[in-house]
This record gives structure tokens, sequence and C-alpha cells, in this order.
């Protein structure tokens, strides 16, 4: 069920130092001056809110005098209007619709960096992205009708979609295909990620029929399956790697387990599916089978809320960087990170914590 979040006092404060360079440094993520859990006791705490940042203010200390003398000076760089995200190789990807970029953070660098590619690569409207394992980096872009490829070094690759009834909002890469969202013409299309040939098109069944697509806004692909973030539907639909629809989750309304504008979602590695309802301004978790176990967030109050989130992400790598913020009481199972496209918080990070 609805859980509200216990605030308990802090038992340390956390500062990251970092050295000089010619990308801001991240030097001061913003300390969270209380402990936020979700849910309540005497249940299981299973969510800690970690921090969260908004520019390179936050993840970004004020220059030193040197750095001024042989950089110049920098200015503060904003997240203005963040939708998806990627987390890969210790670097957070962060979709800016306001700026029409995306910020990298590089933690192992430690620097946040504006990518804003020319000529043929130039991104209009990006609304999601992944990553490879190779570590190209795929955007859907909302402007262009495109999904935009680049290589591990930010070079132009490629562009492709289709010339008809084509607007791509989500795009995942899974093996040797490459899954995209249409909201235009209300189905997924399955591509070729070496020759980016269209393959497939789900669900290929009717209006009106349970696997129907209405406006797929978000999609994650997992342990055999693709989910579907249907917005039109106010479900998430979940369909087999070939297409065939095999149920929902959630309906429309206000009750535990309902929705009424599901957006980004992903799965961990237990299959449990995280969804981001930008009404409820939350993000609910399902089990495998589909039953509602507890949300975490909720309108904006104070830090852990959210402010009309739109993606979500899941990282299992990248622990060590957020370790500091963990309560001593729990173990850091893997990392969550949300994006709020307003309010003071743009990117909320989260752990899944394991009492110890």
């Amino acid at each position: 069920m609805y859980r509200k979040p216990i605030i308990v006092s802090l038992l340390s404060v956390f500062m990251l130092l970092f050295a000089a360079g010619c990308s801001p440094r991240l030097n001061k993520i913003p300390v969270v001056k209380d402990v936020i859990i979700y849910p309540t006791p005497p249940d299981t705490a299973r969510i800690q809110f970690l921090t969260a940042f908004s520019s390179s203010e936050k993840t970004a200390g004020k220059q030193t005098a040197m750095q001024r003398f042989i950089f110049g000076e920098s200015p503060v760089k904003p997240i203005k209007k963040p939708y998806g995200i990627a987390v890969h190789g210790g670097k957070i990807y962060i979709c800016d619709t306001g700026l029409g970029i995306i910020e990298i953070i590089d933690l192992e660098k430690n620097t946040f960096r504006y990518f804003d590619p020319p000529g043929p690569g130039k991104l209009k409207l990006p609304l999601n992205c992944d990553v490879d394992a190779a570590g190209r980096l795929y955007v859907a872009d909302g402007v262009r009708l495109q999904v935009v490829v680049f290589d591990e070094n930010g070079k132009y690759l490629n562009a492709f979609g289709e010339t008809d009834k084509f607007k791509p909002t989500d795009v995942c890469v899974s093996g040797d295909k490459i899954w995209v969202a249409n909201i235009k013409n209300n189905n997924v299309l399955v591509y070729s990620k070496e020759t980016y040939a269209l393959l497939q098109t789900l669900p290929g069944v009717e209006l009106g029929e349970p696997g129907f697509l209405y406006s797929p806004a978000n999609l994650y692909v997992a342990n055999g399956k693709v989910y579907v973030s249907d917005i039109g539907d106010f479900k998430v639909k979940v369909y087999d790697l070939e297409g065939n629809f095999l149920r929902s989750i959630g309906s429309n309304g206000t009750s535990p387990g309902q929705f009424v504008r599901p957006k980004g979602i992903s799965v961990d590695k237990e299959e449990n599916l995280y969804v981001v309802d930008a009404s409820f301004e939350n993000t609910q978790i399902f089990d495998r089978e589909g039953r509602v176990l507890l949300f975490f967030g909720g309108p904006y109050k104070g830090p852990g809320d959210m402010w009309l989130p739109a993606h979500i992400e899941i990282d299992y790598d990248d622990l060590k960087y957020f370790q500091k913020y963990v309560d001593p009481a729990y173990k850091l199972n893997y990392l969550i990170f949300v994006t709020n496209q307003y309010g003071p918080d743009k990117v909320n990070v989260y752990g899944s914590i394991l009492p110890k």
C-alpha cells in the first residue's frame, strides 16, 4: 500500500572534494540533513533517498583562483528540464528537453559537461537515451523524429527512423536489437543494431484488443520481456520478444496499483517493475506478478519528493560513488535515479537498501 516516508536524524555530513580540471569538477553534491526512508516502520525499510542535483554548481563546486587564472571563469551550467536518463560505465547521461542537449556527468573523473554535438548530430528535443555495452549512445529525438547514434567518444555515427507516422519517445538497446517506442503510430519498432534496418513492428493487434498500444511513452527490455508504459491506456503492457501480448499492469485510477500518467519504467534483477507516474509524482513498485509492493516520492514538499517526474534508471555498478549517503544501518543494493522536469531537485538519487 502507499507509504509515507520516515525522517530520522542524519548521522553525518558528506562532502565530495575533487581536484582541478577543464570541465566543472564534482565538488559538493547536496547534503540531505535528514535520512528519508520508505516505507515507515514497522515495515522493513526498502528505499532510502540519498541525494539530488540540478546543475554543475550542485555537482560542481566553485573554481579555485588557480583554475580561474588558467581556464577563465566557468559559469554555472544548469540542468533545465530533464526527461530521459541513462547510466553506463560510471557516467550519467541526462536528456535535457529544455536546453536541447545532453548533460554528461562522469563519476570517475568527477566532471560535468554539456554534450551539444554540431552538424549532422545536432540534437533538437532529446527525450530519452540508452547506452550499449560498447558505449554507443542512442538518443530518441522528438523534433528530429529520429534516433541519433554516437560512438563512445561522442562522434556522430548515424540517424534512423521511419519517414511516415514516426515520433520516437524512448529507445532501449538489448542484444543485437534497438527497440523504439513510437507514439505517432501506436507501436514499438525493432531495428538491427548493425544495419539500423527495421526488423519488426509490435504488437500487431487491432484497436480494442488488450495488447493494443494507444500512446506508448516509454519502454524497457529485460528478461525476455518488453515493458511499455501506455500513457493513453493508463497501463504498463508486457510482451514477449516476438511481440505477443502477455499481460497488463495497472488501470486508470487513484488507488494503489493504478495510474494517471505512467511514464518512465525500469526493471530490477528480481523482475520488480518500477513505474514513474507524472500525476501522482511518485514511483510505484510492482513484483513480477504485477502486484503493487510500495511507492516512494510524492508531490514536492522537500527532499525525496518529486516534481513532474519523467524517467527512472536502475544502476548496480556505481554504488561506490553514493555509498557515503547510505545510513549505516543499511546495505546499499542498487541505485535508482529519477528525473524531475520541474522543482529544485532535477535528478533524485535513491538507493535500494537492505538491513545489515
